[in-house]
């Protein structure tokens, strides 16, 4: 297969994962830039040494390239895994291409998150008038909804008017792969939502319309959400980073250290297996230590000697 025929069957492969796989525009859009970069990489070789490459050759030399890059282990894991899934879309055309992919041993690290009381901080004692934005109501109402719900971003810029039920407080998400499940908020975040509906947001013409805008009343994207919620980070006493997805790791985590079912919060994130939830059954230092003084048996004979 030469640089070409490459870019043909890499039009053809997204095309197949929209409409045949169903997959997210987010998920495509990251298939689109892992094959993009890999043949801008192949095409520079070829120029530069005046000769077709093979895209064995090609794509071994572009891994060695990401590593000397110093290119994180797990986005290098995803571009392997992205040229995997299209040598499987390839044999199914009949293409049969060999090339060796290993993907790097990504590190084990724990889900970061907020504490319970850090949320409510930044939800109940931060005022309007303090924030640094246009729209304080929107911000809020997002904030509120994201740690209420623990829907992904991508979820959260796709809430439709037709997707969201006030009265009984459920929201319908199309997740990964275009997969329906239903999350719920509780009073709060209900409250945050209409606030902002009565103070900022124009009256909806139709059920289709998404449910946050920005300030030209376009839909708003992924990126201006996480700017958002980078805004409330400068009101905590400590530096640490927030991100849309730190505060669904900080929904899935206080809901499992409350007790909550591990399969319950599986169907409440989206996640396709049980091992994807797992990762949050992380127990913080203070419980520990709450544990071990409240069950362990020397400590229960001390107070009883007492």
């Amino acid at each position: 297969m030469n640089h070409t025929e490459f870019e043909k069957k890499g039009a053809e492969f997204l095309r197949y994962l929209q409409i045949e796989r169903n997959l997210s525009t987010h998920t495509i859009r990251a298939y689109q830039t892992d094959l993009h970069r890999f043949g801008a990489f192949w095409q520079t070789i070829n120029s530069t040494e005046k000769q077709e490459i093979t895209i064995t050759r090609a794509f071994e030399r572009y891994c060695v390239a990401l590593y000397h890059q110093h290119i994180e282990k797990s986005s290098i894991a995803r571009k392997i895994s992205s040229m995997q899934s299209f040598i499987e879309y390839l044999k199914s055309c009949g293409i049969s291409l060999t090339i060796t992919l290993t993907r790097p041993r990504l590190d084990k690290k724990l889900p970061e998150y907020l504490s319970i009381d850090e949320i409510f901080y930044l939800l109940d004692t931060i005022k309007l008038q303090d924030l640094p934005t246009r729209r304080p109501y929107r911000d809020q109402a997002i904030f509120e909804l994201l740690y209420a719900t623990g829907i992904r971003c991508s979820e959260l810029v796709s809430i439709k008017f037709g997707d969201i039920d006030l009265e009984q407080k459920t929201i319908r998400i199309y997740g990964k792969g275009r997969k329906e499940r239903i999350a719920l908020f509780g009073q709060k975040a209900k409250e945050k939502i209409l606030t902002y509906l009565k103070h900022e947001r124009p009256e909806a013409s139709n059920q289709q319309e998404k449910l946050f805008l920005n300030n030209r009343q376009e839909p708003l994207t992924t990126r201006s959400v996480q700017r958002i919620i980078e805004m409330f980070r400068t009101f905590l006493k400590i530096k640490k980073r927030i991100t849309p997805h730190k505060l669904r790791h900080s929904f899935a985590t206080h809901l499992l250290n409350q007790g909550v079912d591990l399969r319950v919060v599986q169907e409440l994130l989206g996640h396709k297996t049980l091992a994807s939830t797992e990762k949050y059954t992380h127990v913080s230092t203070q419980q520990l230590s709450e544990l071990c003084d409240n069950l362990h048996p020397l400590n229960k004979f001390e107070s009883d000697a007492e």
